[in-house]
């Protein structure tokens, strides 16, 4: 796999545009076929991908979607903030449309200018896995995968790959 290269979201969304009768032949096709080294050849990819790309040259995930918020997430950063929960609730989080916690505000309350996580060691668990192609059963997640083409150029990649192998 070639160096990854940073995207804006704007072209990520093109590419993704460009690619879409390509990317929903991929996932019908791994959906109903279900290769048994998906998650082999999908890690290697990501293992690839993740070898030659800075995150933080993109930070294109923390700017522009939000993770959804699980109770602990929320008392680990407002324990380590040094915040009463409820303080936290109030200045950080929001239901979206789903009922889903999630922060109120983007890019991420606590995205730095550097690009770097203010409270990374103590960061969401749907942040810690994003973007998610280093999980098992990769083939339960294929529309999720091919929504976040339109954010992170590292799954574009990987999707792109898939195509060429698959």
């Amino acid at each position: 796999m070639e160096k990854v290269i940073y995207r804006t979201p704007q072209e990520l969304r093109q590419t993704a545009i460009r690619n879409k009768k390509e990317t929903e032949r991929l996932i019908s096709l791994l959906s109903r076929k279900k290769p048994a080294n998906l998650d082999e050849v999908v890690h290697t990819l990501h293992q690839e991908a993740f070898a030659s790309f800075d995150c933080l040259t993109c930070a294109n995930c923390c700017k522009t979607i939000g993770p959804r918020l699980t109770a602990q997430d929320i008392e680990r950063m407002a324990k380590f903030l040094k915040m009463k929960v409820t303080d936290f609730y109030s200045q950080y989080i929001m239901a979206d449309e789903d009922d889903d916690l999630v922060f109120a505000s983007h890019p991420c309350p606590f995205l730095g200018p550097d690009n770097l996580c203010s409270v990374y060691e103590q960061r969401p668990k749907a942040c810690r896995e994003y973007p998610h192609t280093d999980r098992k059963r990769f083939y339960q997640i294929l529309e999720l995968s091919h929504k976040n083409c339109e954010t992170c150029p590292v799954v574009c990649d990987i999707m792109s790959e898939l195509a060429k192998i698959y």
